[in-house]
C-alpha cells in the first residue's frame, strides 16, 4: 500500500483544490495515469500513479482543499481490480432439468444479454469519462446524462448534488421563429451562481491590489506598422523554412522592449518595501488567454534570445496554456509584461500592472488610418501602444521616452540590428 500525495507546491502557493478524480475507488490504474487534478492559484497540477495497481482509497474528494505534499489517497501496487459480479446461473446456464431432457439452447441466446450489458456499460463509461467519479456513478445508476444537467460546481462542473436533484438544460434544438432558444425567448429570468475558480479569484485579487497599491498611470503613442509588415511579408517564408516557426510581430516587439529596458533600467526594476531592486536580466512575460483565464508565462533572458527562439517559445506556451499544461515555473518571476489585446480586436486600452513589476506594455489592433506624411495624406496601418507604469518609481519623462524608443525601433527594425 502506497500513499498518493499532492505535489510539492512552491513557496508562493499555499494550497490547492481538487477539481477532478479520474478514477473511482477500486479501479485498476497504470503507471503514469493521471489520477486527479489539483487547481492552484496559478495552474492546474496533475497527480499521476507511481506504479500499476488499484486505487484503493480516496481520502480527499472533489472541492476539498489540500496542502503541499498532503496525502490524498492510497494505491495498492501490483494489485488487480476485482472481477465484475457474474450473472445469475438462471441467465447463463442450463437448468438441471433441461440438461436431463437434452434441451438445446442456442449459444447466442446465452451470450447476447451479457454482451449487450457489457457493451452498454462500456458505452456509458466512455460517455461519462470526463466527469467526476461520484457523478459517473450517479449517471450509471439513474441513467441521466451529466451533459444534460445544469452544473453548479466550479466552472459549471456537474456535481454529485446536481445529479441527485438534476435540473436539465434547455433543449437548444427547440427554437422559436426568430431562432432563439425557447427558454430565453419566453423571457425566462434565471440566475445561476457558481463559485470562482482559484485562478480567477487570484487574478481578481492581484488586479485589485495593483490598482489600490500602486500609483498607476498610462501613457499612449502610436506606431506605423508598415515597415515591419513589409519586412514580414518579404522574409516570412524564408524565416519559416530556416527556423521551422512562423515570423510574427510579437518577437519584434519583445526585442524592441528588451532594448528599451536596457536604456531605462527603472522600467525593469521593482519596489520591495522601501527599496528599489534593479534587475540585471530581462525576463519578459507575455500574456496568454486560456479557457481558465489570463496567464502570463515568462520568456527568460530575452536579450540572449533570437527572434526565432522568441516565436518558438511563445508558440509552446500558447499550446501549453490551451491544454492546461503550464507549470508554475513557467509563470514565476518576470521583470516586464507585454499584453496584446489587439488579437481580440481592442483598439485602445489601459493595461494593469502585474506586481511587483512596475510597467506593462499594451499592444492593440492594427487599423488603416489617414496620416499626414511630409504634407501628404497617406493611408497607413497604425497601432496604438499603451504603457501603464508605477509613478512611484518611474517618472513621466522616462515612461514617455521608453515608449518612444519602442516606437522608433518597431518603425525602423534596422536600428535593432545596428544597435542604434
Amino acid at each position: 500500500m502506497s500513499e498518493i500525495k499532492a505535489p510539492v507546491f512552491p513557496e508562493s502557493v499555499a494550497d490547492g483544490t481538487i477539481v477532478a478524480w479520474n478514477y473511482n475507488e477500486g479501479d485498476q490504474v497504470t503507471r503514469d495515469a493521471v489520477l486527479c487534478e489539483i487547481e492552484t492559484d496559478k495552474v492546474v497540477l496533475e497527480v499521476v500513479a507511481q506504479a500499476d495497481g488499484v486505487l484503493s482509497k480516496i481520502i480527499k474528494n472533489i472541492d476539498d482543499t489540500v496542502l503541499s505534499a498532503e496525502t490524498i489517497g492510497e494505491l495498492t501496487e501490483g494489485a488487480t481490480a476485482a472481477a465484475a459480479t457474474s450473472q445469475p446461473a438462471t441467465d447463463t446456464q442450463l437448468t438441471e432439468a433441461e440438461a436431463n431432457k437434452g434441451t438445446t439452447v442456442a449459444p447466442e441466446s446465452v451470450s447476447a444479454p451479457v454482451q449487450e450489458q457489457n457493451s452498454q456499460a462500456k458505452g456509458n463509461e466512455e460517455a461519462y469519462k470526463d466527469q467526476a467519479p461520484a457523478v459517473r456513478k450517479a449517471a450509471n445508476t439513474t441513467g441521466v446524462n451529466p451533459a444534460d444537467v445544469e452544473g453548479t460546481g466550479r466552472g459549471g462542473r456537474v456535481t454529485k448534488e446536481d445529479m441527485a436533484n438534476p435540473t436539465l438544460k434547455a433543449n437548444p434544438a427547440i427554437k422559436t421563429d426568430n431562432g432563439q432558444v425557447v427558454a430565453n425567448a419566453v423571457g425566462q429570468r434565471a440566475d445561476k451562481r457558481v463559485p470562482m475558480t482559484r485562478l480567477r479569484a487570484k487574478v481578481a485579487e492581484r488586479l485589485l491590489a495593483a490598482t489600490q497599491e500602486t500609483a498607476m498611470l498610462t501613457t499612449f503613442n502610436e506606431v506605423n506598422m508598415k515597415p515591419i509588415m513589409e519586412l514580414r511579408g518579404e522574409f516570412k517564408e524564408r524565416f519559416e523554412k530556416r527556423h521551422g516557426v512562423k515570423l510574427g510581430f510579437m518577437s519584434i516587439f519583445v526585442k524592441a522592449a528588451t532594448e528599451a529596458l536596457k536604456r531605462f533600467p527603472a522600467v525593469n526594476a521593482s519596489i520591495d518595501g522601501n527599496d528599489i531592486v534593479y534587475h540585471g536580466y530581462y525576463d519578459v512575460g507575455v500574456a496568454v488567454s486560456s479557457d481558465r483565464g489570463l496567464v502570463v508565462p515568462v520568456l527568460r533572458d530575452t536579450d540572449q534570445m533570437s527572434m526565432a527562439d522568441i516565436e518558438r517559445s511563445i508558440g509552446d506556451y500558447a499550446s501549453k496554456a490551451r491544454e492546461g499544461k503550464l507549470a508554475i515555473e513557467d509563470m514565476t518571476g518576470g521583470t516586464f509584461t507585454i499584453t496584446n489585446g489587439g488579437v481580440f480586436g481592442s483598439l485602445m486600452s489601459t493595461p494593469i500592472i502585474n506586481p511587483p513589476q512596475t510597467a506593462i506594455l499594451g499592444m492593440h489592433a492594427t487599423k488603416e488610418r489617414p496620416m499626414a506624411v511630409n504634407g501628404q495624406v497617406v493611408i497607413l496601418p497604425m497601432m496604438y501602444l499603451a504603457l501603464s507604469y508605477d509613478h512611484r518609481l518611474i517618472d513621466g519623462k522616462e515612461a514617455v521616452q521608453f515608449l518612444v524608443t519602442i516606437k522608433e525601433l518597431v518603425e525602423n527594425p534596422a536600428m535593432l540590428l545596428l544597435d542604434l
